[in-house]
């Protein structure tokens, strides 16, 4: 057997393609932001996770521009060795104390950030309890670690309970959970979180990527519910909220230290580069000097959750700017998606196997600079799209 046999088996991707409903690696001409060009094709954004809407922000953009000009353009090199720069250590001290944790760590992207935290944490004898819709890369940071994984119903404590009751009680358990599901836009219930994890002497790591921004005044899950300190490791990323590309990882010094020594995705790869760490840093400071642009956000996603579900779609239990319209046929799917851009929206279909089957959506997500009249237009085509379609009456 040749082991490219699956490649070239491998056409669902390329008939979705020619037959022109293929919605995935979409080449954008332009974007500003809460509207993108493709080709010469305009339409308002509501798949990005720019949730602040910072990506276009003067300050943010001159940060990058002028770390450019004094660093060049890479560390060329990991953080271990040569890739650390004065800038990296001014940006965990400056999270660190945004998020009200002692210590903080940059890795390069936020995939980076799971793989290397869990798998340095997580050793043999150890255990790693996720719940089912944890992001992927949560799980693959699971697979990287020499201790076993057990899994949760989503948000299920009593099943999370029972979970924890069944492992050695002398083993190490970490538990990871996403503050804020990708695909769902519900909170994970972190007061019943920390509960069952003291009971059963488990440390709790929540995934802030979502929630960095978004909840807590911007800080995040654990001061969106005043537990602040009450969890062991936060995770975040820079390529939503931040409006840059990176990930960082918050606890004790200690903890972050050990970390910093033993996570093979930070040791082994070269550090985030000056214009993204300087990009950060003036994204933090806008976040601290506009707190009005996590209030307007989520204005914009009560707002959107109340106007689709009285048209009769299915928003699941959002509860955030993630919006997902939820179809539950793939087919169906596509040709919403397709109707919704040729209209000027555009949104991210989701299908198995990154949902169940019966979840298939399209994952909507909003922006605190959406203006009104974005909005009002977007509820209007999803009003003419749906009817069209047959997905609403």
């Amino acid at each position: 057997m040749d082991i490219f046999d699956k490649c070239r088996s491998f056409v669902r991707a390329r008939e979705a393609q020619s037959a022109g409903i293929y919605p995935y690696f979409i080449p954008l001409t332009d974007s500003e932001g809460t509207e993108v060009t493709i080709g010469d094709h305009r339409l308002i954004m509501i798949g990005s996770n720019n949730y602040l809407g910072l990506t276009t922000h003067p300050k943010v953009r001159r940060a990058a521009v002028e770390a450019t000009e004094r660093y060049g353009t890479s560390c060329t090199g990991s953080r271990f060795l040569n890739g650390t720069l004065e800038l990296h250590l001014e940006l965990e001290q400056q999270l660190a104390d945004y998020v009200g944790m002692e210590a903080a760590l940059v890795f390069s992207t936020g995939y980076q950030t799971n793989l290397g935290t869990i798998s340095a944490i997580v050793g043999r004898g150890d255990f790693v309890i996720t719940d089912k819709e944890d992001h992927a890369s949560i799980i693959d940071g699971c697979r990287l670690a020499l201790g076993e994984m057990r899994r949760f119903r989503h948000n299920d404590m009593d099943h999370l309970d029972r979970v924890l009751a069944g492992l050695a009680e002398d083993s190490g358990k970490l538990v990871v959970v996403d503050g804020v599901f990708s695909m769902g836009g519900d909170i994970a219930p972190l007061p019943d979180l920390v509960t069952v994890c003291r009971k059963h002497g488990a440390r709790l790591m929540v995934d802030d990527a979502h929630s960095v921004g978004v909840l807590g005044n911007g800080r995040g899950t654990a001061a969106h519910f005043g537990l602040t300190g009450s969890v062991d490791l936060m995770m975040g990323t820079f390529s939503k909220s931040f409006a840059s590309l990176g990930g960082f990882i918050a606890g004790t010094a200690e903890v972050i230290h050990y970390i910093q020594h033993f996570a093979r995705s930070l040791i082994f790869s070269a550090s985030m580069p000056p214009a993204n760490t300087a990009a950060v840093l003036a994204a933090l400071e806008v976040m601290r000097n506009e707190p009005e642009r996590v209030v307007r956000v989520n204005q914009i996603g009560e707002r959107i959750r109340s106007e689709l579900r009285g048209l009769g779609y299915n928003v699941g239990n959002s509860q955030t700017p993630i919006v997902p319209v939820i179809i539950g046929d793939d087919e169906l799917t596509f040709m919403m998606w397709k109707a919704l851009f040729s209209a000027g929206v555009y949104t991210n279909p989701v299908i198995p196997p990154a949902v169940p089957p019966e979840l298939s959506l399209l994952r909507t997500s909003y922006m605190a600079t959406h203006t009104d009249e974005q909005i009002d237009r977007v509820v209007e085509i999803f009003a003419e799209v749906g009817r069209t379609v047959g997905i609403i009456s």
